[in-house]
C-alpha cells in the first residue's frame, strides 16, 4: 500500500513542478485552479513571514485501499500522541516568544503553519507540499514570481523516512528544512540534501556514543532490533561498519521488528532472543515498535539489559509501567539533550479545545471540555516540562530559522554576501538566501547551550545517558546517569556516574555478555567456524607435544602466537654497556700501573715492595677484570664453562700473589732482627713463583673436577615469567660452586690474618696495612655478595656476580697500587731510599 502511494505522491510532484513553472504562452490559461486539497489537521496563525511544521500529533493512521478503480478516499489519523501536540505547541510558543523580543526580527511577525503528519510517511509528504505549494483556491500567473513563498522554512520532520524523502523535494528549490528528530546519518550527505538541517546529532555520533558504553563496561556480545526503514537500516549498517574497525565487540543476531503487529514474526524474534547467549539488546527503534515487542517479551525473556537510541529512551511514557519494569527495569540508553525552556508550561496553560476540532473525541464517549478547567495544578503528562528533549530541539529550530531570518535584516547594502554584494529581504526572499545564513547562524538559548551548524547541516553532538530505575514506591523514574560529548580532538568522551546506575539484577551488577571469556595468558585465539569473531576458543601456545612450540606465547591481543621474549644480560642494554666500560676501564688502569712500574722499575719504592710479585698481582687484576666480560651477552656452552673456571683462577691466583707478598713482608721483618737471616733464604724467589703456582693450581683441579663431574650449561628458565624465556648458565654442581668460592675465600682470609698481625711493623715496613685494608674490602664484597646472588633472578644474578668481581678488582688495585702511583708520580721527593727506610728526605 505504501509503495502505491508513494507513487501517487511522485506523480503529484511531477505535476507541481511542471505547473509551478512559468511559462509564456498562449496555450496555457493565466491561473491555475486547485482541483482537490489534502484533509490534514493543521495549526496555523498569521503573520507576514510563515514558518511551517511537521509533527506526529496522532500515533496510527488509516490510509484506505488505492485501487485506482475509484477516487480515493481521504486518511484519518487515531490514537492522539501528547508529546507530539506538545512539540507542535512548543514550535507556537517560540514564534510567540520571538514576536514578543524586540531584539530579535524587530517589526517583523512571525506566523506558522503546523501539519500532523500521523507518524506515516504519505501524510507528512502532503504535509511538506502542501506547505511549499499553497493551499488557494486559485493562483494567478505573472510573468514575474514576487513575494514570499507560503513558508520559507519548514521545522521537521519527526523522523528520518519522512525527511528523507521531502528533503529530496525540498533541496531541488534549496527551501530549508529543519529536523529535530531526524538521526539517519544519511541525512548529511550535502549533495542529496543540501538545504537538510537538524538540531539533534546524526546517528553516525549516536552508534559510536553506544559503542562507547558497551566498551565501557565490557560488553563484547550483544543482539540489535531495528525498524525496518532508513532510522534502523543505516544505524545498522553503521554500527557493524564501526564494531568492525574498531574491534569493540559483535552482534550476535540483527532482526527488524514488523512495523505493524504481526505477532507470527514477533514471537520469532523473541524466540532468538531467548535462545540467544547475549545478554545485552540494542533497540534502534521507536516506541510504538517496543509496545508491540513487549507484548511478546513478557512471555518469561528476563535477564537482558536494553540499550535503547534515542527513539524511546527518555519519550516512551507507554512502557514506563510497572508492569513492564521486570523486563525493562534498568535500560540503559542515548536521549536527546534535555533544556529548560522558561515560560512554556504557562503557555500550554493557556490552551483551550475548539469544539469544532473536538469531534473526534465526542465521537468515542469523550465528554466536551468547557474551557474553564483549571490544569494548573493537575499531574498531567501534557504539562510536565520537566524532560523537554524533542521539543527543546524543536525550540532550537525555531529560533536557528528566526536568527537567520534577522541576519538577512541586518545585511547592509552594498556589503552583502550575494552577487554585486547584494543582500536579500524579506519581501522578496529566495529560499536559498535563507540556507545561506542557516549554514553561518551561531547563538546561544537561555540553557546556555551554543547552536551553530557545520558544513553537513549537523550540530556539536551531544546526548545524555538515560537509566530506567524502578522506586520502591512502584513508580518509574528516567534518570540521567552521565552524557556523551563529541569532539573533533577527542572523539567520543563518555561520562557516568556508575553509583546512580539501577541495574535489574539481585546483586545490582551489571550483567556480563561476551561470547567467549577471554583467553588466558599462553593461548591464543581459534576463531569458531560460521562464528563471529567474538566465538572463539583458546589454544595454548607453549604445548608441550610439540617441542618447538616451547618457546612461543600469546601476543597481547591473545590473537595468535608470537616467539617468547629473551632476556639476558646484554652487550647493547643500559647495565650490560655500564658494566663492560667498568671492565675496560679497570683492565685499562691495570695496563696503566704495570707501565708506571716498569718505566719506574729501579725507583726504591717499586723494589721495596717486590717489583716482581707486583707485576703478576697487576697481570692477574687484568685477568680478573676481564673475566668478568664472560658474564655478559647470551650464555653458550663454552661461555657457561669458561666464566667461573677463569673467575676462580684469576682470583686465586690474585690473592696467592697477596698472601705471598704478605709473607714475604713477615720473613723481611724476621731477617731484620738478630739471627733471622736464615727466614729469607727459605722464601726466595723461587719459593715465592712455587706457592703462587701450587696454590693456583688447586684451584685449576677444582675447577677441572667440577667441568668434568657437572658441568655448567645455559639453560632457558621460564619460571619467573611465563611469556619470557631467560637465558643463564646452570652451575651444574653447587657443590663445585660453593668449593671454588671457598677456596679463594679461605686464601683471603688467610692473607688478611697474616696483614693483619703484621700490621703495626715499623714504616718502613707498612705495605701490610694496604693489604689489610683491601683483604677486608675484598672479604666483605664477596661476603654481602652470596646472599645477593641467590636472591636474584635470571640476568640480574650475572649483574650481581659481575658487580662483586669488579668491586673487589678495584678494591685491590686502588689499595695496594694508588698510594704507590701517588708517590711516584705526585710525590717523587718520597721516592728515595732514606723516605722508604723511615729516615726522611734526601737533602
Amino acid at each position: 500500500m505504501s509503495s502505491f502511494l508513494q507513487s501517487n505522491l511522485f506523480l503529484f510532484v511531477l505535476l507541481y513542478s511542471y505547473f509551478s513553472h512559468t511559462i509564456p504562452s498562449s496555450l496555457f490559461p493565466s491561473s491555475c485552479q486547485l482541483q482537490e486539497q489534502f484533509n490534514l489537521n493543521r495549526m496555523q496563525k498569521s503573520g507576514e513571514v510563515i514558518l511551517g511544521g511537521l509533527f506526529p500529533v496522532h500515533f496510527f493512521s488509516s490510509i484506505p485501499d488505492l485501487s485506482f478503480t475509484s477516487q480515493p478516499q481521504q486518511p484519518t489519523c487515531h490514537s492522539f500522541y501528547v508529546q507530539g501536540f506538545r512539540q507542535a505547541q512548543t514550535m507556537a510558543f517560540a514564534i510567540d516568544e520571538i514576536n514578543n523580543n524586540s531584539n530579535l526580527l524587530p517589526n517583523v511577525t512571525l506566523g506558522y503553519t503546523l501539519y500532523d503528519n500521523c507518524v506515516e510517511l504519505g501524510i507528512g509528504f502532503c504535509g511538506a507540499l502542501s506547505l511549499i505549494s499553497g493551499q488557494e483556491e486559485q493562483i494567478i500567473l505573472h510573468n514575474t514570481c514576487v513575494g514570499n513563498p507560503p513558508v520559507v522554512g519548514i521545522v521537521g520532520d519527526s523522523s528520518s523516512t519522512p525527511s528523507i524523502a521531502i528533503s529530496s523535494i525540498l533541496g531541488l528549490y534549496r527551501v530549508p528544512m529543519v529536523s529535530y528528530f531526524a538521526t539517519c546519518s544519511c541525512l548529511s550527505d550535502r549533495q542529496k540534501y543540501p538545504s537538510f538541517f537538524r538540531t539533534i546529532p546524526s546517528d553516525a555520533f549516536q552508534v559510536r556514543a553506544m559503542i562507547q558504553i558497551l566498551k565501557y563496561f565490557g560488553w563484547t556480545w550483544a543482539g540489535l532490533l531495528i525498524t525496518d526503514d532508513d532510522y534502523g537500516l543505516h544505524a545498522a549498517r553503521s554500527l557493524q561498519s564501526e564494531l568492525s574497525v574498531s574491534g569493540e565487540g559483535c552482534l550476535a543476531y540483527v532482526e527488524v521488528l514488523p512495523t505493524d503487529k504481526d505477532t507470527d514474526e514477533l514471537r520469532r524474534i523473541v524466540d532468538v532472543m531467548k535462545k540467544s547467549t547475549a545478554h545485552v539488546v540494542i533497540a534502534f527503534v521507536f516506541e510504538t515498535h517496543m509496545i508491540n515487542l513487549m507484548e511478546e517479551v513478557q512471555q518469561n525473556v528476563t535477564g537482558l539489559q536494553w540499550l535503547a537510541s534515542e527513539g524511546w529512551t527518555a519519550t516512551a511514557a507507554v512502557l514506563q509501567t510497572p508492569q513492564l519494569m521486570p523486563y525493562l527495569g534498568g535500560t540503559l540508553g542515548i536521549a536527546i539533550r534535555r533544556g529548560e525552556i522558561p515560560g512554556l508550561k504557562e503557555f500550554l496553560l493557556q490552551i483551550r479545545p475548539d469544539l469544532l476540532d473536538s469531534n473526534s473525541w465526542l465521537e468515542v464517549g469523550g465528554a466536551l471540555c468547557t474551557g474553564q478547567e483549571d490544569l494548573e495544578n493537575v499531574n498531567t503528562e501534557f504539562l510536565d516540562v520537566s524532560n523537554l528533549r524533542p521539543e527543546y530541539n524543536v525550540y532550537k529550530a525555531v529560533y536557528a530559522l528566526a536568527y537567520a531570518l534577522d541576519d538577512i535584516l541586518q545585511c547592509k547594502p552594498g556589503r552583502g554576501p550575494f552577487s554585486g554584494h547584494s543582500c536579500g529581504t524579506l519581501q522578496s526572499l529566495e529560499p536559498w538566501q535563507l540556507v545561506y545564513y542557516l549554514e553561518r547562524v551561531n547563538f546561544s538559548t537561555p540553557f546556555s547551550d551554543q547552536l551553530s551548524f557545520d558544513e553537513n547541516g549537523d550540530v556539536v553532538p551531544i546526548y545524555d545517558v538515560m537509566n530506567w530505575l524502578l522506586l520502591p514506591d512502584g513508580s518509574i523514574k528516567v534518570q540521567s546517569v552521565g552524557e556523551v560529548k563529541g569532539s573533533a580532538f577527542k572523539g567520543e568522551e563518555l561520562i557516568l556516574d556508575e553509583n546512580k546506575i539501577f541495574w535489574n539484577s539481585i546483586s545490582n551488577k551489571p550483567v556480563r555478555s561476551i561470547c567467549s571469556e577471554s583467553c588466558p595468558l599462553g593461548t591464543h585465539m581459534i576463531r569458531k567456524k560460521g562464528e563471529p569473531k567474538c566465538c572463539f576458543d583458546c589454544i595454548p601456545c607453549s604445548d608441550g607435544k610439540v617441542s618447538n612450540m616451547k618457546d612461543f606465547w600469546s601476543n597481547p591481543q591473545r590473537d595468535h602466537c608470537v616467539p617468547k621474549k629473551t632476556e639476558f644480560l646484554s652487550y647493547l642494554e643500559p647495565l650490560g654497556i655500564c658494566l663492560t666500560a667498568t671492565s675496560l676501564l679497570g683492565t685499562f688502569l691495570c695496563a696503566v700501573i704495570l707501565g708506571i712500574f716498569i718505566y719506574h722499575r729501579r725507583t726504591p719504592i717499586v723494589r721495596a715492595n717486590n717489583s716482581e710479585l707486583s707485576f703478576q698481582l697487576l697481570l692477574s687484576l687484568k685477568l680478573c677484570f676481564l673475566c668478568s666480560l664472560l658474564f655478559i651477552g647470551r650464555p653458550r656452552q663454552w661461555t657457561c664453562q669458561l666464566r667461573h673456571a677463569v673467575f676462580g683462577i684469576s682470583f686465586v691466583l690474585c690473592v696467592s700473589c697477596i698472601l705471598v707478598k704478605t709473607m714475604v713482608v713477615l720473613a723481611v721483618f724476621k731477617a731484620s732482627k738478630p739471627g733471622g737471616g736464615t727466614s729469607l733464604k727459605w722464601f726466595g724467589a723461587m719459593q715465592q713463583r712455587g706457592t703462587i703456582l701450587f696454590l693456583t693450581s688447586i684451584q685449576a683441579a677444582i675447577c677441572t673436577a667440577w667441568l668434568v663431574s657437572a658441568s655448567p650449561t645455559p639453560h632457558k628458565n621460564t619460571q619467573y615469567q611465563n611469556d619470557k624465556i631467560v637465558y643463564e648458565c646452570v652451575v651444574g654442581s653447587s657443590v663445585g660452586f660453593a668449593v671454588l668460592l671457598g677456596y679463594i675465600g679461605m686464601l683471603a682470609f688467610l692473607s688478611f690474618l697474616i696483614a693483619f698481625l703484621v700490621r703495626n711493623l715499623p714504616e718502613s715496613f707498612n705495605e701490610a696495612k694496604l693489604i689489610t685494608f683491601s683483604m677486608l674490602i675484598f672479604c666483605a664484597v664477596w661476603v654481602a655478595f652470596v646472599p645477593v646472588y641467590i636472591s636474584s633472578p635470571g640476568n640480574y644474578a650475572d649483574a650481581v656476580e659481575v658487580f662483586a668481581i669488579l668491586a673487589s678488582s678495584f678494591g685491590l688495585l686502588i689499595t695496594l697500587f694508588g698510594p704507590k702511583c701517588y708517590i711516584i708520580l705526585l710525590k717523587p721527593e718520597l721516592n728515595t731510599k732514606k723516605a722508604v727506610m723511615g729516615h726522611g728526605t734526601e737533602s
